[in-house]
């Protein structure tokens, strides 16, 4: 499990992440709302454990731009602020839970692995991109009605693509988070490319509306309109 921890505090954001890679989890740490938010719309996480009172763009304001993006990852807001009022306002802006500080570690932990666990138990619906139908359970892909075979790692690509959907996807990203490897380098890059050509063909060239597109300089986009 991926999680996102968002906290300005050196000592807080180091605590947690100590503690939760204790239990498991890949942590991911950013100490301002900027880069945590670049972070969010840009990679893609299980959990997100989120400071309001952060300098700059602060909590709030960072959930509430993941929501108008259509970011659902659940987050778990931190926080000094105990008037039912901020509550409310955090729950308004889209949060799953509110955890005032301080809090004990374990009361944390058992917070975020319920959210987790809630997360398993919501239906996984079809990802649907046009006429291109994902199913994250059966690994099937299917446009307009017809099976398009993938191999293991086309489906990785592509359902990374698609949860990404509307986004451009850099390689840095397909590198690190499809690909698994700590760095880009240019034997990578043809790999990639070699992959992305095959999906291409498989997945747009029967067809007049193309939904996998070259950003050039930047990276890839599956979308039904051109960049």
């Amino acid at each position: 499990m991926r999680l996102l921890v968002i906290e300005d505090e050196p000592k807080v954001g180091q605590a947690l992440q100590e503690g939760l890679q204790a239990e498991g989890y890949e942590i991911t740490l950013s100490i301002t709302g900027e880069d945590g938010f670049f972070l969010a719309s840009n990679r893609v996480f299980d959990l997100i454990v989120l400071d309001v009172m952060l300098p700059g763009r602060d909590g709030l304001e960072v959930l509430t731009a993941l929501r108008k993006q259509g970011v659902s990852t659940p987050v778990l807001l931190l926080t000094a602020r105990d008037a039912v009022e901020s509550r409310v306002a955090g729950l308004d802006a889209g949060a799953d839970d509110y955890l005032v500080k301080p809090f004990a570690f374990s009361e944390l932990s058992a917070r975020i692995r319920a959210l987790l666990r809630r997360g398993k138990t919501e239906p996984i619906t079809l990802i649907k991109i046009g006429t291109l139908e994902l199913d994250p359970v059966t690994r099937t892909v299917q446009r307009e009605g017809g099976r398009v075979e993938l191999t293991v790692r086309e489906f990785e690509l592509l359902e990374y693509l698609a949860r990404n959907k509307g986004r451009v996807v850099s390689r840095e990203m397909l590198v690190r988070d499809v690909w698994k490897e700590p760095g880009r380098a240019t034997p990578l890059d043809n790999v990639i490319d070699v992959h992305v050509a095959r999906l291409r063909k498989k997945l747009d060239d029967p067809f007049a509306i193309k939904l996998l597109h070259t950003v050039r300089g930047v990276g890839f986009l599956l979308s039904e309109e051109a960049p």
